[in-house]
């Protein structure tokens, strides 16, 4: 009877499931930054991530060795992926606005890239080393003299990194759903209101902030910066 019962369950037993897909290194990084992006670095555990795969923690332990690296290697695919080579027919100029704009798109896409690259030294491999390096051999294509590239590219990199971060966090402290035009508008009266004396400035162009762009302010304040460190021709 146990015999017939053993080969009862034998033939009953299902099958394992297999994966439509091999677990990889790629799949458990594309699937941490969709974690990333609905939960935040908080809500990246891995745990959470062996759910959305289907499978054990220990089988993405083969792959990554913990949260950090994977946090450094969900923050590179998508600053590689963002700042793509310039294409051989590009000028400097566009070339940087082309890294500058992607920096601002993926962060704004994706707000906690931004605090992982404002956490992020220069060290090798380091994401925020692939944006200094586009935009160093653009400062280079521009002719700026050698003696000031370090100063020209980093001043660009803080800047692209910089803006790019303060308003992805702009955005977050917005509730979901809020009317921006609505919004910056209530913030423009605010600031008409403020003490003419203390804030002239800020009352002055007031009317100017709900019909502003971010991303137009944003390569507005790059093309600043490339007029500031092109290379000037000395008077005859």
């Amino acid at each position: 009877m146990c015999h017939n019962g053993r080969m009862a369950a034998t033939r009953t037993r299902r099958p394992e499931r297999r994966r439509e897909h091999p677990l990889s290194r790629e799949r458990i990084v594309e699937a941490a930054i969709e974690l990333l992006d609905t939960a935040g670095e908080g809500g990246l555990t891995f745990r959470a991530l062996a759910e959305r795969l289907a499978t054990g923690p220990g089988a993405i332990y083969w792959h990554v060795t913990g949260k950090d690296e994977l946090l450094h290697a969900a923050t590179d695919a998508v600053v590689a992926a963002a700042v793509p080579p310039a294409a051989a027919d590009t000028t400097p100029q566009d070339a940087i606005r082309a890294t500058a704009l992607g920096v601002f798109d993926a962060i704004d896409a994706h707000p906690w890239v931004g605090t992982q690259l404002a956490r992020s030294s220069m060290d090798m491999d380091a994401p925020i080393l692939r944006i200094f390096e586009r935009l160093g051999r653009q400062v280079q294509a521009l002719g700026v003299p050698r003696a000031v590239q370090f100063t020209a590219a980093s001043a660009l990199l803080n800047y692209v990194v910089g803006v790019a971060g303060q308003n992805a966090a702009n955005a977050r402290a917005v509730e979901p759903g809020t009317d921006r035009t609505e919004f910056l508008t209530t913030m423009a009266a605010a600031w008409a209101d403020l003490d003419p004396e203390e804030y002239r400035f800020v009352r002055d162009i007031a009317g100017d902030l709900p019909r502003h762009d971010d991303r137009v302010e944003f390569l507005a304040g790059i093309d600043l910066i490339l007029t500031g460190i092109a290379p000037r021709e000395r008077p005859a």
